[in-house]
């Protein structure tokens, strides 16, 4: 995503990702949204990456389900080893 350093805009991209992944995967599992006020401080570096690519919102989203399917069919084939036992 184009990380040079820790606070720049790759990294605020990557964090845009796991955040939205997070999101997907938690209403997956119905888990609570209750951390979500503490990701507030993140906001400003988010902005500014949707404001350079005005499409990277679909990109993020994109990534972000494609890891929360992978660790959700890994979470399935998990299940169904542990049913076997």
């Amino acid at each position: 995503m184009g990380r040079k350093s820790w606070g720049d805009e790759g990294y605020a991209a990557e964090e845009l990702v796991a955040e939205l992944g997070a999101a997907f995967l938690g209403a997956e599992l119905g888990l609570r949204p209750d951390h979500v006020e503490d990701h507030a401080a993140y906001m400003a570096g988010w902005l500014k990456v949707l404001k350079n690519d005005r499409r990277f919102i679909f990109i993020a989203a994109a990534k972000a389900q494609e890891a929360a399917d992978y660790l959700l069919g890994r979470r399935v084939a998990a299940e169904k080893v542990a049913e076997a036992a």
